[in-house]
């Protein structure tokens, strides 16, 4: 026999697993839309996260790529220093915070950000790819050849850094060495389609 205790807990924990049962149905509506190219409607889902709940900072990461999606980078911004300020910490949005930022060309603030990471993790792959296109993005050529070797060194199997020592080598004229980069690169990714054209275009038949 239900007692008022016994009805009172089995009521708190049927509105506990409809509340999780909701959350978990939100999220998952929002990676729905997300798959479908649906960015805004994605974000629109989840926004109300972003200012309550124990999944705030997941939320306000969510928001920021989603808009950044959109294009709308100035609310991309926003939504990550938000979460940068609710968790200090974060590597997360300081990566995040990159994509925006370069996205509008603010080489300096984005190359600011991913070098916060690297104060931390040194050999973060993800902070040094950002770094190298914002090298890429300032035409600093000589610097990104030297940068994109010490990172190849450190990812042998990766053909990320390799790609854009092979760019910035023919951006400075150095064709031969652009052609070993590139070909070290088709090893990694046979079909890769830039290295293949730059190989074939600088391949004089005698």
């Amino acid at each position: 026999m239900l007692t008022r205790l016994n009805v009172s807990l089995l009521s708190l924990l049927l509105l506990s697993s409809f509340s999780v049962h909701s959350a978990t149905n939100l999220w998952k509506k929002s990676y729905q839309l997300e798959y479908k190219g649906k960015y805004a409607q994605a974000a629109a889902v989840i926004e109300g996260n972003t200012t309550r709940g124990r999944n705030k900072e997941y939320a306000l990461l969510r928001f920021a790529y989603l808009n950044y999606m959109q294009g709308k980078y100035s609310d991309s911004i926003r939504a990550y220093k938000q979460a940068i300020n609710l968790n200090p910490r974060t590597i997360d949005a300081r990566l995040g915070i990159t994509l925006p930022l370069m996205a509008q060309k603010r080489w300096r603030q984005a190359r600011r950000y991913a070098n916060q990471v690297l104060a931390n993790s040194p050999w973060n792959f993800t902070a040094h790819v950002r770094l190298m296109l914002v090298e890429e993005g300032t035409r600093k050529w000589a610097k990104l050849s030297k940068h994109a070797k010490k990172v190849a060194e450190r990812y042998p199997t990766d053909s990320t850094a390799l790609v854009y020592l092979a760019r910035a080598e023919a951006w400075q004229g150095n064709i031969s060495e652009a052609k070993k980069a590139y070909r070290k690169v088709i090893i990694r990714v046979p079909a890769h389609i830039e290295a293949n054209y730059f190989i074939t275009k600088h391949t004089y038949k005698k």
